[in-house]
């Protein structure tokens, strides 16, 4: 007995290797290069979502089998569950309709359908159809699928080479009571998968095994190469039957196997078919069951006629045997009916036959099962994968015992992978109406999608409209009206960039929140020039930031006193940029009147006042100790300037970040401020955050970037820096989101209270999410981290939402650069301008694609501009130096 079970007994060591061999046939079968050769034919079934439980309406199924016609009406219903109600008839299909012509066949599948919705009376006339069609195809699309060849008994010439579901249609279409149209034709594996709804894990993997098997999953389309997707996921399946066809299977074949192949219609082909179907198991212990009675090791060596032909003994009792509590005596019954006078001991090796069997055919399935599992979770980048698997066919029905069986051993070849079990409820009938269901639904939430987020894609007449609106309010800006510009254009008394010849030592002081730096920047110094920086940051508590004004500026001057001494500066006197990041009035290059404070400091006696002057005081009450503060500046031009020293041509600093800003260089003659100055350039700090205040930009502003704006600290102000600054970016997207959600299309209808939270989105999740790779890693993690239960469609939907926000913030902000150098162009009267910006801020820097998209907006908006972007190197410290520096030069010409 042992020799005759042992090629029936698998290891795991021997089924480790099925797997890998499994996977490495996917991998031929998805490559566009292997594909033709592979024996795993891994079909695409054009199917990119499984149900989300948002599906309803009414939906019809043709199911055609062998000798019947199957018409199903499935209708979806349900206010917050979804509930499924099945109506069907079956049709007789004869042996003249299998054998005669293709339009005899359609046509009759065509009125069967008509007769069975007159039946029935529906209210409506419009329909859309999924068809079960069992035949060998090449399927092209979801709606098309040309029939390679017949089988099963049906030859009706004229259909081979042609779309059946044109075929379908065209007969459907005779009739005029009905308005049928057919969306999907699918195989039965697929729609096992689809037949189970929505659950806690999306079902992604059927498995059918009855008379012949086969698998499907959803793969990552990227790594379908038979097609054009690169995102998302597609349905794949697998045709694993095959698998073995090129003698991957030589070192697991028994000798019962060839048997059973070379008898079989098809010697040679679905080789691991006819080792797990129940088509073949039956025969598989028949032939065992002979040569142990041949061996002398059952019934005394005795068989029989009825033990000798071949499909005598059926692969449901078989599983029968395999019960542990009634198998026994169904063996006795079934050698009885052999004509076996069997022994009790003769029914024990019977069973073990017949679970060794069974058992072998669960491992080869498992091996199969975790081959697919290994290759989502690997394509996926997961460390483990959780998914169901749907079930189907008469050997899981026909016994419980071989899904656990097969349950444990998977669990042994791929401990990577948690899997719920699924049993398909009508896979061929239900899960088909299932695909239909999430075919209709997909273009309708498409739609209404693109139309939410139609106001947040901006076309190049809408950019170009942009940018003449700030070029207006700019021009009002600069002059002296009584209109109110929301661009403020202030003089910051910068009237040049660095040139280079810039040599000396220089403090900066970087004044912007609780915590600021000082600095020593050292330009021009050493046989290669550049610029070495030394700085260290000190803080502000909390009583001084909000007492009066003298403790706050003797306690800066303090710092300083100590940095300098650190340095070994005690008794230099060092020209200083002052950073001073908090809303000023300029009236000199070394004058700033704060006109309020912000960030948490509430120091008294200074807003209205001169910040350099109390600063200079703040020296004088210091004895022994000398300061010679010659500027104040922002961080956008110490941005601009700390680009100019490396590039004389950046006349332009721009800020995206938490806020935004811009400056540039004007011609005075322009500055209505400084009236009289004809000859030269003045740095103008736009303070462009605050455009559209006036409400120049209502036309752009979309409900969400209302909500925005109403819920922030500032309703009605700094417009334009809450379209396009990481402050509130990904306040937008969240707000997006919530509107997404409440109309189900998104997260299934149900928002998490995280997601109700305002802010709670942040903008970094942005980048995080665009620089995700196609596994989408980043997206789930984000989503789950603020309790989202999220499948693939989730997270590529919330990807885009990512991407439509920023790429709008990028395109306006690109639309501003542009206004910025078609001015500078037309006041120099060039007709090509060579100009650079120079950048800061974190979204600009960090973001993958904000900066191109910036730089591709202006090339289009302003093509007759050279433009280069130049990112900044600590535009408030080294840029304040280089300002104090600028500075110096200019005095010594000017003396």
């Amino acid at each position: 007995m042992q020799r005759a079970l042992q090629p029936l007994c698998l290891s795991l060591a021997m089924l480790r290797p099925v797997m890998e061999r499994m996977l490495e046939a996917m991998e031929r079968g998805l490559s566009h290069r292997t594909h033709d050769q592979a024996t795993v034919r891994m079909l695409p079934a054009f199917i990119r979502s499984t149900p989300d439980g948002t599906e309803r309406g009414d939906f019809l199924v043709l199911d055609l089998g062998e000798t019947r016609l199957r018409v199903l009406l499935v209708e979806l219903r349900g206010e917050e569950r979804q509930t499924v109600a099945v109506q069907d008839q079956t049709f007789p299909v004869s042996e003249e309709l299998r054998r005669g012509s293709g339009q005899q066949l359609f046509a009759f599948m065509a009125k069967c359908l008509w007769q069975f919705l007159d039946g029935r009376h529906p209210p409506q006339r419009d329909f859309e159809l999924g068809l079960s069609f069992p035949f060998t195809c090449r399927q092209t699309r979801l709606d098309k699928s040309v029939l390679i060849s017949w089988s099963k008994g049906f030859t009706c010439p004229g259909v081979e080479g042609q779309d059946v579901v044109r075929l379908l249609q065209n007969a459907i279409d005779e009739q005029d009571r009905y308005r049928i149209k057919v969306i999907a034709v699918v195989s039965d594996t697929v729609g096992t998968m689809m037949s189970s709804g929505a659950g806690r894990e999306p079902c992604e993997v059927g498995l059918v095994v009855d008379a012949g098997t086969n698998s499907c999953f959803m793969a990552e389309a990227r790594h379908v190469e038979t097609v054009d997707e690169v995102e998302g996921r597609m349905a794949v399946v697998t045709e694993w039957g095959f698998f073995g066809d090129d003698g991957a299977l030589h070192d697991v074949l028994s000798d019962y196997d060839r048997q059973v192949d070379q008898t079989s219609l098809n010697p040679g082909r679905s080789r691991f078919e006819k080792m797990i179907s129940s088509l073949y198991l039956g025969e598989i212990v028949r032939l065992a069951v002979v040569d142990l009675a041949s061996q002398g090791g059952l019934f005394r060596g005795r068989t029989t006629p009825c033990l000798l032909t071949p499909g005598s003994i059926p692969t449901q009792h078989v599983q029968e045997i395999t019960d542990e509590q009634v198998g026994l005596s169904v063996a006795q019954q079934v050698l009885q009916e052999l004509g076996l006078e069997a022994s009790d001991q003769d029914c024990v090796i019977v069973q073990q036959v017949c679970s060794a069997v069974c058992s072998r055919a669960a491992g080869l399935c498992a091996a199969g099962l975790a081959a697919i599992l290994s290759h989502m979770r690997r394509s996926r980048e997961l460390p483990r994968l959780k998914t169901s698997v749907a079930v189907d066919g008469d050997v899981f029905w026909g016994s419980a015992k071989f899904l656990r069986m097969l349950e444990q051993w998977l669990r042994q070849l791929a401990p990577e992978c948690e899997v719920s079990w699924v049993r398909s409820r009508d896979g061929r009938g239900r899960g088909i109406a299932m695909v239909a269901a999430v075919a209709s639904r997909l273009p309708v939430q498409h739609q209404r999608v693109n139309e939410i987020l139609a106001p947040l894609r901006l076309l190049p007449e809408a950019l170009g409209t942009v940018q003449g609106l700030l070029r207006r309010e700019m021009e009002l800006g600069l002059k002296e009206t009584q209109a109110r510009p929301s661009v403020r254009m202030l003089p910051t008394y910068v009237r040049a960039t660095p040139d280079g010849s810039e040599r000396g030592d220089f403090l900066a002081l970087d004044l912007g929140g609780t915590n600021f730096r000082v600095l020593l920047v050292q330009v021009g110094g050493g046989e290669q020039g550049g610029v070495r920086i030394v700085s260290e940051v000190y803080s502000i508590p909390t009583q001084v930031a909000q007492g009066p004004g003298s403790q706050l500026f003797d306690h800066i001057v303090e710092c300083i006193a100590d940095f300098q001494a650190k340095q070994g500066l005690v008794g230099r006197t060092l020209p200083l940029g002052f950073t001073f990041s908090f809303p000023c009035q300029q009236t000199g290059l070394d004058q700033g009147i704060l006109l309020s404070w912000t960030k948490g400091f509430k120091a008294s006696g200074c807003e209205g006042q001169d910040v350099v002057k109390l600063l200079r005081e703040a020296v004088a009450r210091k004895h022994h100790f000398e300061l010679d503060v010659v500027a104040i500046v922002n961080d956008t031009v110490g941005t601009m300037m700390s680009c100019g020293y490396d590039d004389p041509s950046c006349e332009v600093g721009l800020i995206v970040g938490t806020d935004t800003n811009a400056c540039y260089m004007e011609e005075l003659r322009n500055v209505g401020a400084l009236a009289g100055e004809e000859e030269g350039r003045m740095c103008i700090n736009m303070e462009w955050g605050a455009f559209g205040d006036n409400g120049c930009l209502d036309a752009f502003f979309t409900p969400f970037d209302a909500q925005v704006d109403a819920a922030s600290l500032n309703p009605g102000k700094q417009r334009f820096e809450k379209l396009i600054s990481g402050m509130y970016l990904g306040e937008i997207v969240r707000r997006v989101l919530l509107k997404l959600t409440a109309e189900g299309l998104l997260f299934r209808g149900r928002p998490s209270p995280k997601l109700q939270t305002p802010d709670i989105f942040q903008t970094k999740f942005l980048s995080s999410i665009e620089s995700d790779g196609l596994a989408l890693r980043q997206v789930c993690a984000i989503l789950e981290a603020l309790g989202l239960h999220v499948t693939c469609e989730d997270s590529l939907l919330v990807r885009e939402v990512c991407q439509v926000v920023a790429r709008r913030a990028a395109q306006l902000c690109g639309a501003g650069v542009a206004a910025v150098v078609e001015k500078i162009r037309e006041n120099r009267g060039l007709e090509q301008l060579a100009v650079t910006v120079g950048v800061d801020g974190t979204l600009y820097k960090l973001h993958p694609h904000f900066a191109q998209q910036v730089q591709a907006t202006v090339k289009c908006l302003a093509p007759r501009c050279h433009v280069t972007f130049l990112q900044s190197e600590d535009g408030s410290g080294k840029g304040a130096a280089l300002i104090a520096a600028v500075a110096c030069r200019v005095g010594r010409r000017q003396r």
